[in-house]
């Protein structure tokens, strides 16, 4: 199948990362004629974040692939479920919930994940709290598999999440994965989701196609953006990734 050309990439950030993050994919995506932007994700709700991204989304004119990473694709599940211009789905080292599933309840689904243990909390008026991973533990938290550098500046400008958003489970009556085409890629030695988790996630979605990157971290698609890459292409087109 030829690619679409009138299709556009919408990419969704996830917790303790931003829009930064997906530029060595969207540069990729350019390069193969293929429209692209990051959408900023607000990580303060579930609901307040997928409103918004729909928003979003729903000011683009043609059919898009909406890309979500970690959290991100908690808010793509539940934005894409009210949407008419969804064509496909991808998962970048992310949450696919079910109806009344959160990221919480998903990280401990399976045992790996070392998350918790890196994670700092500052209270806010609101009630909830904010959470961001220690400076000395993102490196080998996050993106273990990037140079110092790359890890120190994705460190200094990660964006704290609230403790609301991982709690608030998926609330829309069917997961948008169980209508719309989805594709998974995700890291082997991912260690704020199991890739065990983001296996059965795969499973459960019936994916058009799963890539596991042995050796690559949460930030797969920063450490491996020709992957993530053709796993996005391969969603356009409606195939298998090219390996």
């Amino acid at each position: 199948m030829s690619r679409k050309s009138n299709t556009t990439v919408v990419l969704v950030h996830g917790a303790f990362a931003d829009n930064s993050s997906w530029n060595g994919v969207i540069e990729r995506l350019a390069q193969s004629g293929v429209r692209a932007f990051a959408a900023a994700n607000p990580l303060r709700s579930l609901t307040g974040d997928a409103e918004y991204v729909a928003d979003v989304v729903r000011s683009v004119n043609g059919p898009v692939v909406l890309v979500g990473h970690s959290y991100g694709g908690m808010v793509t599940t539940q934005a894409a479920a009210s949407l008419d211009n969804v064509e496909a789905l991808v998962y970048v080292g992310a949450f696919a919930p079910e109806t009344g599933e959160s990221a919480v309840q998903l990280t401990a689904l399976f045992p790996g994940s070392s998350l918790a243990e890196t994670v700092s909390h500052v209270p806010l008026s609101s009630g909830f709290s904010d959470l961001s991973i220690h400076t000395a533990q993102f490196h080998e938290q996050f993106c273990a598999d990037l140079g110092d550098a790359a890890a120190a500046l994705m460190e200094a400008t990660q964006r704290p999440i609230s403790d609301r958003a991982l709690s608030e489970p998926l609330s829309t009556s069917t997961p948008a994965w169980r209508r719309i085409p989805a594709w998974f890629v995700f890291g082997g030695s991912d260690k704020n989701i199991p890739a065990a988790a983001m296996a059965f996630f795969a499973e459960r979605a019936g994916s058009n196609g799963t890539t596991v990157v042995e050796g690559a971290s949460h930030a797969v698609g920063v450490s491996q953006p020709d992957v993530v890459t053709r796993t996005i292409l391969a969603a356009i087109t409606g195939g298998p990734p090219v390996t």
